[in-house]
């Protein structure tokens, strides 16, 4: 280490970039510890350790509560957003964190973080240390000069340098004026506020023209216009905001800087902690990077798959760099991954011993193109990639084949932490395999590290796809994980790729005249709304018109308070309608029709958009590719985007209009529909064993009046429809975790009666209940759920302490097992509906699946085949001690193909 390099860190500045950086639920414990701040904080100190060779580090904090800058102005620091729940806790471990590798951290009671840097940097640099501050805030400007430095956090974790020329250029100021430039101006993230319509390009103006902050103050009464006016109605506050973003820099501490060499790792703390904190390749990063030495002399080190093998650029033709490769590849592509529209731009393909080949697709000549071509479509050159269907989109895109891909990590990711939602590969890369993944700098922002531009990062990229999917793959075994579901994912994703790519041909004569229908049904709602009141000036579209219009004009009741004023939102509204429905005076008659037409404009503005949406979704082949979304839904179900084809409901007659537009293409004949009956049901009565479940089934007996009979102790025969009704509610219901209370107001029926009906359902089907009880108490034992096939869903809120989240997730525990085993099922039935079309050479074909839907594209002398391959196989996709019911139906549209 440089024996004249001091770092400085503003711990919480750091800590909250680290949070707001890193997606909580990305980073977080089986034990449901949250832990991306403590990633965040310890990988940028390494970096900064590894970039600037510090031989002295200091790490400075808050306290809570306020300090002698609150007591002078009440509102400083005020307004901001309460500190997130996913980032309480977080400093104490930071701190732990720190006190076990050896790093020193303070604090001192009545000051802030900003005043320990400041005082600890003048001293450093009185003692000829070349001092380095790493703080995101911005009155640390003030502390740069010739032997002080700030290291500026800036997008994709970058830090910029910031020297004295660099604070002159960005602030238009050198950093002894920085303080008295925002005295004028105020900061905003402190809540100091500056003075009225005076921004930085006059402040600058009035210092190079006065000197400082003391020579504006003495010729304040020179400033002419309304912006001297506003500085002399300001004075005391300028004086005061100058007073609060002085730094104190003589606090008693510092007094002897050996205190500030690093100690050293306290090797037992450190693991302990890695342990509990759940961090490998940190752990690896930590003990690599500190080189830190056992008690035998040799190198620490833990049971953790090597964080990165190192990148090997090579270069020469393509081709001999594909011939030399003899096992799995790692393979990144930058491009567009939507289909239809799939490009690449840039590619790298990297070896098991991080050999890599980087290039543009378009530098590349023919031979090599030819030779990539080859490879791409080779089924047994087995390749590791992050998202396999976008990838095949890509390459698709150019016009290559893009076939044996060995395994998925963004699907392997997906299966171990299912509720994520989303999987950005350079945060998985971070927290995995402890590597910042720094992208390539903007030019335009002049961002560099220790002088130089940033590099492109690609090549590393192919390399820790490899090592990603070594870590995934330990972690299932870990964790007792089967094969047989990351099998199904990948097998799905090829589907997947084959539909999207085929999409579904659309009438775009019906689309036409739908939008024309829907656009009238918007504007003759407004129409009514504006008769309503007398007024055709309100925009319906802006909640604080329709306030004023509500709660002011027509005096009615209050709906829920927010920032924004009374929500205006559908729900509300509705609740409203009903409140003075009964009310026969004049204001509340007017607020019937205006909410009546209101809410119904508001439907039609959703219909038609949906419409206009399809109309722009159109591709060039006249069809619409939507794309699945694989890795969004924990309960394993797929979901659909750009457009989504998953909410057109066929219980609306406007979704069944929406339906109509979606026909055969050229060369096809009509669409067929097929679903499953009940799926959920039948799951419920397989998995919790009801004999009287699976008797009904097994008899064909119509499910809801067989249990609503029982319920309510009445011939089968004798069920009213509303009883029928009430049932079926709480069947499905019960399945999503509904609770008496969610039941009587999705039947607008008492607490009470809600609770009769459950308690009346669960006398009569105990086994139900058995289940239901045992799938809470084993997930909470377990800390998941698992789906027939295996798919896991970890909960880890099952003990929080926190009634409402454990409540809440419960909820999740009830429903994930039953939703998630229908969707695997789903799933295999469509797998084995594709094989069995492809192996009997039929053109017929899956378009689209919606839930527990297939829709097919046909030709009518295949129909008979076809409906003969369907129900067989989505009949027997999985074994259950119930039978699968399947309906098919066939048309020359999607709503004519309903059954």
């Amino acid at each position: 280490m440089n024996s004249n390099n001091l770092l400085l860190i503003d711990g919480h500045s750091m800590a909250f970039r680290s949070f707001f950086a890193l997606p909580a639920q990305s980073f977080r414990t089986p034990q449901g510890t949250y832990t991306n701040a403590v990633h965040g904080f310890l990988s940028t100190l390494l970096r900064l350790i590894k970039d600037y060779d510090p031989s002295h580090i200091a790490v400075a904090f808050d306290l809570p509560g306020g300090t002698f800058r609150t007591r002078e102005f009440p509102e400083y620091k005020g307004g901001r957003k309460a500190t997130p729940e996913e980032f309480k806790g977080q400093i104490s471990l930071i701190q732990e964190l720190l006190d076990t590798i050896g790093i020193s951290w303070l604090t001192v009671e009545d000051y802030e973080a900003d005043d320990i840097v400041a005082t600890l940097a003048n001293k450093g640099a009185a003692q000829g240390m070349r001092v380095y501050i790493a703080s995101g805030d911005k009155d640390s400007y003030q502390l740069v000069n010739g032997d002080v430095s700030v290291l500026y956090p800036m997008p994709r974790s970058q830090m910029l340098l910031m020297t004295p020329e660099v604070v002159e250029q960005r602030t238009m100021v050198p950093p002894t004026l920085y303080s008295d430039l925002a005295a004028l101006v105020g900061e905003g993230a402190d809540n100091i506020p500056g003075v009225p319509g005076v921004g930085p390009k006059t402040a600058v103006k009035w210092i190079k023209k006065y000197g400082d902050l003391e020579g504006i103050l003495e010729h304040a009464d020179e400033i002419s216009g309304k912006v001297g006016e506003a500085l002399r109605a300001h004075l005391d506050q300028v004086r005061l905001n100058r007073k609060l973003n002085d730094l104190v820099r003589d606090l008693p501490i510092g007094e002897d800087f050996d205190e500030f060499t690093p100690r050293g790792v306290d090797r037992k703390a450190f693991h302990e902690l890695c342990d509990a904190l759940d961090f490998s390749s940190l752990r690896s990063r930590v003990l690599n990077e500190l080189n830190v030495k056992s008690d035998s002399g040799d190198q620490d080190t833990c049971d953790t798959i090597d964080a990165s093998r190192s990148t090997k650029l090579v270069d020469g033709a393509l081709a001999d760099f594909l011939t030399s490769l003899s096992t799995t590849s790692g393979l990144y592509v930058d491009g567009d991954f939507a289909p239809g529209k799939g490009t690449v731009r840039r590619f790298s393909i990297s070896d098991d011993s991080g050999k890599t080949y980087t290039s543009d697709l378009s530098a590349l000549n023919d031979t090599d193109k030819s030779s990539l071509r080859a490879w791409l479509a080779d089924d047994s050159k087995k390749k590791v990639v992050f998202g396999a269907k976008g990838i095949a989109h890509a390459w698709n895109g150019v016009g290559f084949g893009f076939f044996g891909v060995q395994t998925d990590v963004e699907l392997q990711a997906y299966l171990l932490h299912p509720d994520q939602r989303k999987y950005d590969f350079s945060e998985l890369v971070q927290r995995y395999l402890a590597i910042d993944l720094v992208e390539q700098a903007d030019d335009s922002l002049g961002i560099t590290l220790n002088g130089e531009l940033l590099a492109d990062n690609i090549s590393q990229k192919s390399v820790a796809i490899l090592d990603l999917a070594d870590r995934f793959s330990a972690e299932m075994k870990k964790q007792a994980m089967t094969d047989e579901i990351l099998n199904l994912e990948l097998k799905v994703s090829q589907v997947l790729f084959d539909m999207e790519n085929r999409g579904i041909a659309v009438d775009t004569d019906r689309l036409n005249e739908l939008i024309e229908e829907f656009s009238a049904r918007v504007d003759h709602a407004a129409q009514r709304a504006f008769m309503a009141i007398g007024d055709y000036s309100v925009n319906l579209s802006s909640p604080k018109q329709l306030q004023g219009v509500l709660f002011d004009r027509l005096n009615l009741p209050k709906t829920k308070k927010t920032k924004s004023g009374y929500t205006t939102n559908a729900d509300a509204l509705a609740e409203l309608l009903v409140k003075i429905d009964s009310r026969e005076d004049d204001d509340a008659q007017m607020g019937k029709a205006f909410l009546t037409a209101l809410l119904d404009h508001r439907d039609a503005v959703k219909l038609l958009q949906s419409v206009e949406g399809l109309a722009k979704s159109i591709q060039d082949d006249g069809r619409i590719h939507t794309t699945y979304q694989q890795t969004v839904a924990a309960t394993g179900r797929l979901s659909s985007t750009d457009p989504n084809l998953q909410n057109i409901h066929a219980r609306t007659e406007e979704g069944q209009q929406i339906r109509e537009v979606f026909v055969p293409g050229e060369g096809f004949d009509s669409l067929m529909t097929a679903d499953y009956s009940q799926i959920e049901m039948r799951l419920m009565a397989h998995l919790s064993e009801d004999q009287a479940l699976i008797d009904a089934f097994n008899a064909g007996a119509d499910l809801h009046s067989f249990v609503a009979s029982r319920v309510f102790n009445v011939p089968e025969d004798q069920v009213t429809p509303a009883q029928r009704s009430k049932i079926k509610a709480m069947s499905y219901g019960l399945v999503y975790g509904l609770s008496a209370y969610g039941l009587s107001a999705q039947l607008h029926v008492s607490v009470p009666e809600a609770s009769r009906l459950m308690e009346g359902y669960f006398s009569r089907f105990g086994k139900v209940k058995e289940y239901l009880d045992s799938v809470v108490e084993t997930a909470r034992k377990l800390g998941y759920t698992e789906t027939i096939r295996g798919r896991r869903r970890y909960l880890p809120e099952l003990t929080s302490s926190n009634r409402q989240l454990r409540e809440a997730t419960e909820r999740m525990a009830l429903n994930a097992p039953i939703q998630g085993s229908a969707a695997d099922l789903i799933k295999a039935a469509m797998l084995d509906v594709e094989n069995a079309l492809t192996e009997t050479g039929l053109k017929s074909r899956i378009l689209l699946q919606v839930h527990d839907e297939l829709i097919l594209e046909i030709l009518d002398s295949e129909a008979d085949k076809v409906e003969k391959i369907v129900r067989e196989k989505m009949g027997s996709a999985e074994k259950l001690s119930i039978p699968l019911s399947v309906g098919v139906g066939t048309g020359k549209s999607w709503r004519a193909a309903a059954h």
